[in-house]
């Protein structure tokens, strides 16, 4: 088993964060813009460009805010995700254009869209990461930003 690197894009505008919508058959849920990191690409390099495909805009990528790992045996979903462990690198990004003219260039299978969700709302939202979700709270109120966060879902 190969561990793989995951960029994501944390987007913060007027108290929302910028989330991908998503579909399964247990209905919907959210997830950070980013994926996998291609080889000779960066990782903000990675995050920039995911951005682009997910959610149809450029971004500037700022600081690292977060790291998380996915060890697929130690989650609920084990059954499908036992060979998975992925390290996942959080950063803070700004929108370079206007979201409401952009379109994915390259959604995920399960995207539906994107939308801005309350940050003072998250802990009542289907996210995944599940854990992600304070320290994002914690993080947008100017609170303690602890940069590894360990392995969860």
């Amino acid at each position: 088993m190969a561990i793989r690197n995951s960029a994501k894009a944390i987007i913060v505008r007027d108290g929302k964060v910028l989330l991908t919508t998503n579909r399964d058959a247990e209905g919907h849920y959210y997830l950070f813009p980013g994926g996998g990191q291609e080889l000779g690409e960066t990782l903000p390099e990675a995050a920039a460009r995911e951005c682009l495909e997910e959610i149809g805009c450029a971004v500037e990528v700022k600081s690292l805010i977060h790291i998380r790992e996915y060890i697929g045996e130690r989650h609920e979903y084990a059954a499908t995700d036992c060979d998975v462990h992925q390290i996942e690198y959080y950063f803070e990004c700004h929108l370079l254009e206007d979201l409401q003219s952009a379109a994915p260039s390259n959604p995920d299978a399960q995207q539906t869209g994107v939308e801005w969700v309350e940050i003072e709302n998250l802990l009542e939202q289907r996210i995944y990461p599940k854990g992600i979700r304070q320290f994002i709270q914690e993080f947008e109120s100017g609170g303690g930003n602890s940069v590894y966060l360990g392995a969860f879902n």
